[in-house]
């Protein structure tokens, strides 16, 4: 059953969808092949759940996330991203270009999920597509907006550019909540989707069960040897000398 949000500036509707679409593209499934398609380290498994009193289990689980982890920053930058095509007055999700735009009101952003994400030379690179931009269209705000960043902010960036601190009133650096409000009008409208996630997120997964985590690791690993420990090292070192004594 799906609840009332009540988020006022987007529909129930169209949150649903947009978390939907967030969810489906999520990895939600790891495999024995794929788990060790760079051959995972069971000393270091080994180590980790010994000094951080897990089991072995546990450890692999830890593992199991942390590969998944790396393959679902998109999936985050797409609902970052994405939410804004259902802003209407203008903003709109371009498919080249800056992530977001408004051309009535000349607002060109670059969304980044954390604060420092960007080393040097990226930021070099975004700050010098601003510079272009305002070239192009004198009346243009460009804002580089960060969902994670050091505080709640709407200020010009300074950069080191060529070895010189530079800083325009028009390429300016905003957190994610001062963007909400920009675009939605509330200055509690990101707070509000971050209190009502969790809901949207159950409510999604609840209609399809195809969505759920699914991980055969344990499984598979413990086919021939039912000791998970045993079934890693010979993961990894089947042929060393040695363990065949793991086998026989």
């Amino acid at each position: 059953m799906r609840h009332d949000y009540n988020l006022g500036f987007i529909s129930n509707e169209d949150i649903f969808q947009h978390v939907k679409s967030t969810v489906e593209s999520y990895r939600r499934d790891i495999s024995l092949k794929k788990f060790n398609e760079h051959i995972v380290d069971p000393i270091k498994l080994t180590f980790d759940s010994k000094i951080y009193g897990k089991t072995i289990q546990e450890a692999i689980e830890d593992e199991c996330l942390r590969q998944i982890d790396k393959s679902n920053s998109n999936s985050i930058g797409y609902f970052h991203q994405n939410i804004f095509r259902y802003a209407g007055n203008g903003w709109i999700v371009p498919k080249h270009g800056f992530d977001v735009e408004n051309e009535k009101l000349h607002i060109y952003v670059e969304l980044k999920n954390k604060h420092n994400t960007m080393n040097s030379a990226s930021s070099q690179k975004t700050y010098m597509k601003m510079q272009a931009k305002l070239l192009d269209d004198d009346q243009a705000t460009c804002y580089l907006v960060e969902a994670i960043s050091t505080k709640s902010q709407d200020k010009p960036w300074h950069i080191s550019l060529d070895k010189i601190s530079r800083s325009h009133k028009c390429i300016r650096r905003m957190s994610m909540d001062k963007f909400y409000e920009m675009v939605f009008g509330d200055p509690k409208a990101f707070y509000k989707l971050c209190v009502a996630l969790p809901q949207i997120i159950e409510d999604v997964i609840s209609e399809n069960e195809a969505l759920v985590f699914n991980n055969t690791v344990y499984k598979e690993l413990t086919k021939e040897h039912a000791d998970l420990l045993t079934a890693l090292y010979l993961l990894a070192f089947k042929t060393y000398e040695g363990f065949e004594q793991f086998i026989n």
